[in-house]
């Protein structure tokens, strides 16, 4: 499934994990990336868009689970 991460920061300014988000828009020169779960936010994307397994196994990451909840609901309609 193709994401967008969101990193979660620790101290120092360290990423300590990922979530990963559902990208609304397919436009890959977009700097800013509007994502499934909210109409307001979104993802400033520094690394872009990722094919992404929706079974995580890596450690420190994980799937949004609205943005899960959407990607599965889409499934569901086909």
């Amino acid at each position: 499934m193709l994401a967008v991460s969101e990193r979660i920061l620790g101290r120092g300014g360290i990423t300590e994990g990922l979530i990963w988000h559902k990208p609304v828009d397919s436009d890959p020169e977009r700097t800013f990336q509007q994502i499934a779960c909210s109409e307001e936010d979104g993802i400033v994307m520094p690394s872009g868009k990722r094919e992404v397994p929706l079974s995580l196994d890596k450690e420190g990451e994980r799937w949004c689970p609205d943005c899960l909840a959407v990607i599965r609901s889409n499934s569901a309609k086909k």
